[in-house]
């Protein structure tokens, strides 16, 4: 691919690969995922042992949010990109029956797992819906803690991200994220690479 693909062309080509991985993220990265993943970012031991499998056989992490910080009971939480639900049903064991979590994805399929996933596990402090980390669908200042794992990166809009973030987190709120980082400028080739853009 010659020129830079435009925004459209990236969130079809983020919507293709993350289609699958609904279903399994097995071999779709250079780096661990599912429960082997979790293990390997330093996860909770219990807390991987104990999550039904269904929310690991997605999981394609690349760090671990929830060692940034404490998530204390009856906080309010929202994970962006919550993919098939793993870091949500971390998010709801902390915030217990008093607090709420909500997780945003940009893929139809995801959102269709991981709402399966949380009403199979019979959480109810857990809410799901379609979005981009552009427009977040939640009023202003209403948000404790922002937990984000590999998401930001996938966004041509950055700062409009961060923006929405800041937008929907309460004055002396958290944002916790983890994400993969580039420190220099790249190549011609990468920057139009739909297949570097969706990875």
């Amino acid at each position: 691919m010659g020129a830079n693909p435009d925004q459209q062309e990236i969130q079809r080509a983020i919507l293709d690969k993350y289609k699958k991985i609904a279903h399994s993220a097995e071999g779709m990265f250079n780096y661990a995922t599912g429960r082997e993943g979790a293990r390997a970012l330093g996860y909770d031991s219990k807390v991987i042992a104990e999550a039904p499998s269904r929310f690991l056989r997605s999981f394609c992490g690349v760090g671990n949010p929830f060692a940034l910080g404490e998530i204390r009971e009856g906080e309010t939480v929202l994970d962006v990109g919550c993919g098939a639900g793993f870091d949500l049903y971390v998010a709801s064991k902390k915030v217990g029956t008093a607090g709420r979590v909500f997780g945003v994805d940009l893929t139809p399929e995801m959102v269709s797992v991981a709402t399966d996933n949380i009403a199979r596990s019979g959480l109810t402090n857990v809410e799901i819906q379609q979005g981009s980390s552009e427009t977040l669908p939640f009023e202003r200042e209403s948000i404790d803690v922002v937990i984000s794992n590999g998401v930001f990166n996938l966004s041509p809009q950055k700062r409009l991200s961060f923006e929405e973030v800041f937008r929907v987190t309460r004055p002396g709120g958290r944002l916790q994220f983890a994400d993969i980082v580039q420190d220099d400028d790249l190549p011609g080739d990468v920057v139009g690479s739909l297949e570097a853009w969706s990875n």
